[in-house]
């Protein structure tokens, strides 16, 4: 997940462990609170209800939800979510809307009655870290741990940010529930507001004797270790979601996530090109003239391979199954990409007499010219390459 990218789980407000009817409750009341119909005018309410829809979009389709839950934004893409700038415009939206409520407009119905539970602490905060991988590592997926310093639950009071011996007590403003109900009389008829309760801040609960050790937060910073899964086949600025990882939430509210930014080493010898590694392959003059064997490196060590006679600079000899496995499960029929050889040509820069001598005995030799058909194959490619 980029630094700009959105997180679809905090827009709704729910948890990466919610149920369906949990994202669907949750989209219900953002898209009843920012509804043009109820902001009119209002151009910050319609860009919430719009990203309110483009979250619910994702997370209530099992399949999307499950690449975004792995993969971030770059999991979607290809799997046939457009997003608003795609095609899905307000009538989608509405129509959307429309289905979630059985048809009904609920502004038409007398609103209210709606409100959401006392949330149990704050979520905690998302961690991101940049790990770097090699080839070899990306071809066999790898596990990997590290030390990150985080807030974690306090000790001492197991989160709670009451001291040993007593406990949170119930918000008296809200009795507990975490929000205060407004009622007002529009055009619309009877429209009721729901706020976070300002003395908990939403959580329903109120701390009078706070913990010495966090200050009554329930976090503290220390040092963790955390083990990364990282699947094979990988690709560069791909995220892997690491759910619960992350930071702590204050008051034992439910923990972050870690969201590891997959960054890939320059490899010596390959060139990545999707799921397939290019190896440029530098031969002799008489090895391209005459044809030879020769050993080429792999990612899971080396392969020989026969180089015919009369191999032209350029030519593309392909190994099939020899590249990088497809991280979700798919590239051909193994599910491996190939190893793409490039054959390039050393000409020698210097020449001994004896060598020079060789070469001026060929060079009127009609067989070491190129025919007028090879010109035209060598031209053709050569013009491929601008195409």
């Amino acid at each position: 997940m980029s630094d700009t990218e959105k997180d679809y789980y905090k827009i709704l407000g729910v948890e990466r462990t919610a149920t369906e009817e949990e994202i669907k409750t949750a989209y219900k009341k953002m898209a009843i609170k920012y509804h043009p119909d109820r902001n009119p005018g209002d151009k910050e309410a319609e860009e919430k209800f719009k990203e309110a829809a483009e979250a619910y979009d994702v997370l209530h389709d099992p399949d999307k939800r499950s690449r975004y839950d792995q993969f971030g934004s770059a999991g979607l893409n290809g799997g046939g979510f457009s997003g608003f700038s795609g095609g899905m415009g307000m009538d989608d939206i509405f129509n959307m809307f429309g289905n979630i409520f059985g048809g009904h407009n609920p502004f038409s119905e007398g609103f209210g009655g709606y409100r959401t539970e006392a949330s149990q602490g704050s979520q905690g905060g998302n961690l991101r870290l940049r790990v770097k991988l090699s080839l070899e590592e990306i071809a066999k997926g790898v596990t990997k741990k590290f030390k990150l310093k985080k807030y974690i639950r306090c000790p001492e009071c197991g989160g709670t940010g009451a001291e040993k011996g007593s406990a949170p007590e119930t918000c008296p403003t809200c009795h507990g529930s975490g929000s205060v109900m407004h009622q007002r009389h529009t055009i619309l008829g009877y429209i009721t507001t729901q706020t976070v309760c300002p003395t908990c801040n939403g959580e329903g609960r109120v701390i009078k004797h706070k913990c010495h050790h966090c200050g009554g937060e329930g976090v503290v910073v220390a040092d963790d270790i955390v083990e990364i899964n990282i699947p094979a086949g990988i690709q560069e600025g791909m995220i892997v979601n690491v759910p619960n990882k992350g930071n702590a939430g204050r008051h034992g509210g439910p923990f972050g996530d870690l969201q590891v930014v997959i960054e890939e080493e320059p490899h010596k010898l390959f060139v990545r090109d999707g799921n397939d590694i290019v190896y440029n392959l530098l031969l002799t003059v008489p090895q391209a003239a005459l044809g030879d064997t020769v050993e080429i490196p792999t990612l899971d060590g080396k392969t020989k391979i026969s180089i015919s006679p009369g191999t032209q600079p350029g030519k593309v000899l392909r190994l099939r199954g020899k590249g990088l496995p497809s991280v979700r499960g798919y590239s051909n029929t193994s599910g491996l990409g190939d190893l793409i050889v490039n054959v390039s040509v050393y000409i020698p820069e210097k020449l001994t007499a004896k060598e020079r001598s060789a070469l001026e005995t060929l060079r009127e030799s009609e067989n070491v010219k190129p025919a007028e058909k090879v010109k035209e194959t060598i031209f053709q490619k050569f013009r491929a390459l601008f195409d």
